[in-house]
């Protein structure tokens, strides 16, 4: 087996190569006339067509209870408020500790 044989093998194998992905890739470029199988139920004689999605135009009934009452929304504000103060003060904390230098 000499040189000249593999250097055949090499040759026919890069020539062969794009030609044959050409092929396989060429498939998945083929169209169906704008149907799937997964469309092959929705469309069934007989079947009505439904969409998952609400209309655009179909909004929710006007809620009967507010989401929060005002007293609700300023507890819960204050306590926002006192939780950010807290994890300023315990930050500043860690790094001034951080800042100190460490004495060999």
């Amino acid at each position: 087996m000499g040189i000249a044989y593999v250097y055949k093998q090499i040759t026919a194998l890069a020539a062969g190569t794009p030609l044959l992905l050409s092929l396989s890739l060429g498939g998945c470029a083929t169209s169906t006339a704008g149907s799937s199988l997964m469309d092959a139920r929705a469309e069934a004689p007989g079947s009505p067509k439904t969409s998952i999605y609400l209309p655009v135009e179909d909004l929710p009934p006007p809620r009967e209870k507010p989401v929060m009452t005002p007293d609700e929304r300023l507890k819960l504000q204050k306590e926002l408020i006192a939780a950010r103060d807290r994890q300023m003060a315990a930050g500043k904390a860690r790094g001034a500790a951080l800042a100190e230098p460490v004495k060999p």
